[in-house]
């Protein structure tokens, strides 16, 4: 990986322990930290959950032969911005890099002016990039954020899992990824009064989803 992404032109540092890894994270703080769960002496969640203690917010990209889907959702609630599980191509790992790295600056998904939008029950505020569920906040990851806004946007029409990937995440079409929906059930789990029984994103079959903007409770 180190090879293949210095013929890309990247500046590439490797850690050979979580330790090393959470220590050069600390002093380099790279653009982009690709991070292994099974490292020794500490694991790849550990080092993803004291990065974020610590304040470091460069994005992470998880690489890790755990394909299960509780490790994936584990790392999306940590902080991980995307989840690669081995075998993986090498071309469609440096798209999502480029893709990851291109997002250095807020993605058109969130440009939705500064005015406070009211969707049922969720309170949304694009200056602060603030969620509130009945008046209380609730903590969304900024992927999170970026996909309910990009639901918003469509104003109750269906988007498909494709052109989320392109317009929230920047990655081609051709790449094919559990990501949204993983961050789709987590929006639901913060967000649905019962994620069991989603009224408020829906799954609209071999299409893709959408936002209920009417409450038919």
């Amino acid at each position: 990986l180190r090879s293949n992404l210095a013929m890309e032109g990247y500046d590439v540092r490797v850690a050979d322990t979580g330790p090393d890894g959470l220590h050069q994270a600390k002093v380099f703080k790279p653009d982009l930290v690709l991070l292994d769960l099974m490292l020794p002496q500490m694991d790849g969640f550990e080092v993803l959950e004291a990065m974020r203690e610590a304040g470091l917010t460069m994005p992470v990209l998880i690489l890790s032969a755990r394909g299960e889907e509780v490790d994936k959702v584990r790392g999306l609630r940590l902080g991980a911005d995307d989840y690669v599980t081995k075998p993986f191509g090498l071309m469609e790992l440096v798209a999502r890099v480029e893709a990851i790295l291109r997002r250095g600056e807020p993605s058109e998904a969130a440009d939705t002016g500064d005015e406070r939008m009211i969707i049922r029950h969720i309170g949304i505020c694009p200056r602060t990039r603030t969620v509130q569920k009945d008046g209380e906040p609730v903590e969304l990851t900024p992927k999170e954020y970026e996909l309910l806004v990009e639901l918003v946007r469509n104003d109750g029409a269906v988007v498909s899992r494709i052109d989320l990937m392109k317009t929230v995440w920047g990655h081609a079409s051709t790449i094919v990824s559990r990501t949204v929906d993983t961050h789709i059930a987590e929006l639901r789990r913060k967000l649905e009064t019962n994620p069991s029984r989603p009224s408020l994103i829906l799954t609209v079959r071999k299409a893709g989803y959408r936002l209920e903007q009417s409450d038919e409770d």
